[in-house]
């Protein structure tokens, strides 16, 4: 039975990754851009359209919600769904996961007093 060697075993170890070095040397070119500065700078970008017969002047972002939004109330059940998640994500962050709503003056009380039952208890046991 013949064993098998990792590629990196069989490569000489002057060609191998030294610790602490990264594999791209020469590293990222300067002035590259990442998707998200493309993406910002694209949407940005002013167009002409033609709205109730009037010339209009708008951002390709703009454009983009204009015409989900018509699709939406076209029928359209996947752009209406997209607009719905898009909403709920931009304006109401508390109903995401992960973003803890605020509390009520109730919910407070009942947190505290847990807080006092459960340091007590730990007093009693001995943590």
């Amino acid at each position: 039975m013949t064993t098998t060697r990792l590629a990196t075993e069989s490569r000489p170890t002057a060609s191998r990754w030294r610790k602490g070095q990264s594999g791209n040397r020469r590293g990222r070119r300067k002035g590259t851009r990442n998707l998200k500065t493309e993406l910002t700078e694209e949407l940005g970008e002013i167009i002409h359209i033609k709205e109730r017969g009037a010339a209009r002047r708008i951002t390709k972002q703009r454009a983009l919600v204009k015409t989900m939004t018509a699709k939406a109330l076209q029928g359209d059940t996947r752009a209406a769904t997209l607009l719905i998640n898009i909403i709920f994500r931009l304006l109401r962050p508390e109903l995401i996961e992960g973003v803890p709503p605020e509390l009520t003056k109730e919910d407070q009380a009942i947190l505290d007093t847990f807080e006092v039952r459960r340091r007590k208890g730990d007093e009693e046991s001995g943590k």
